[in-house]
């Protein structure tokens, strides 16, 4: 792309901003070239009707969308207005071409959704990081986290998002979905998840985040008691599985034994472990501001889901400075 004179004044700016910067970072990390070509297959091939933008264009623009948690609409103004979001789209004014307008995003979103080719891309990533040794096997770590929903009727059915639910959690109540999480032990990334209504139950959903040669899994106090669950002891695998859940304090020992307080020392080491889990949910909600659903429907809200992690790992992947762009 040619440079124009706005862009040579930008780049004598001083200093970056921390938008500038992330994008930065999250277009040298990202795989354009894998990404596009599992999309292409599913993509039109523009033989009827208006030619239809470029695969990489439009998931430069859904990424913005969900990166700063942007509506259609407003991720189309915000690269009108913003020079960091133009210039990580590669378009031109100068020439023919402008920003793909809020009903292309949305129809692309829809393609993406339909085809469950989100997961796909997740499932790249999960590869990649597992050939190259980014993934150590052996341990997992779950863990879960609700994502509210708007709790208003005011829409054509006079009624909540069906496939919502809510759950009391402490002494108050939340409505919405349950995100949950399996996190490789050793190095933090994410490689399987699933989304469910607030009140489903968090154990219920560990055997479908258990990889077929973890040993040991690593939880919260919310996690306790999972070995005796029948699914548990039904299968062979998870049965022989060490499930090493923290306690809650009042289960720890009322007087402490005089020496050394083992019992202490070893909720110690299962917690450094299973922290690692926490710094992808402040990913997910703090720096892509993933805290409310988007969508209507589990379906759309963990497809969304699937998009967040794997940009979650990648973005772990260059802060960890493998790619040099830490």
């Amino acid at each position: 792309m040619q440079q124009s004179f706005a862009d040579m004044e930008y780049e004598n700016r001083k200093r970056k901003t921390k938008r500038d910067e992330f994008l930065g970072i999250m277009e040298e990390v990202i795989p354009w070239d894998e990404w596009c070509s599992v999309v292409e297959p599913y993509y039109p091939a523009g033989k009827r009707g208006r030619p239809p933008r470029g695969v990489e264009t439009m998931l430069r623009m859904y990424l913005l969308a969900n990166w700063f948690n942007l509506s259609d609409a407003g991720v189309e103004d915000a690269i009108y207005d913003s020079y960091a979001f133009r210039k990580f789209m590669k378009v031109d004014f100068l020439g023919e071409e402008q920003v793909p307008d809020a009903t292309t995003l949305c129809k692309f979103r829809k393609l993406l959704n339909d085809s469950g080719i989100t997961k796909l891309l997740f499932d790249t990533i999960r590869a990649f990081l597992d050939s190259h040794g980014k993934l150590m096997h052996g341990g997992t770590i779950v863990d879960a986290t609700i994502i509210e929903a708007p709790t208003s009727t005011k829409n054509m059915e006079n009624r909540r998002d069906p496939g919502m639910h809510q759950v009391k959690k402490g002494n108050e109540w939340y409505f919405g979905e349950r995100l949950h999480i399996g996190v490789d032990a050793g190095t933090g990334y994410v490689h399987s998840l699933d989304v469910t209504a607030a009140n489903q139950d968090e154990k219920s959903v560990v055997p479908r985040l258990l990889r077929a040669d973890d040993e040991v899994v690593y939880g919260d106090a919310g996690y306790l008691g999972i070995a005796k669950r029948p699914e548990i002891q039904n299968d062979v695998h998870l049965s022989a599985i060490d499930y090493r859940t923290t306690t809650r304090n009042h289960n720890h020992w009322p007087v402490k034994a005089p020496g050394f307080d083992w019992d202490r020392y070893i909720e110690y080491q299962k917690s450094r472990v299973r922290s690692k889990v926490e710094y992808v949910f402040l990913i997910v909600k703090r720096l892509f501001g993933y805290r409310k659903v988007r969508y209507r429907g589990i379906a759309k809200n963990k497809s969304h889901a699937f998009t967040l992690c794997a940009c979650a790992n990648l973005y772990m992947l260059a802060q960890s400075g493998w790619l040099g762009v830490a």
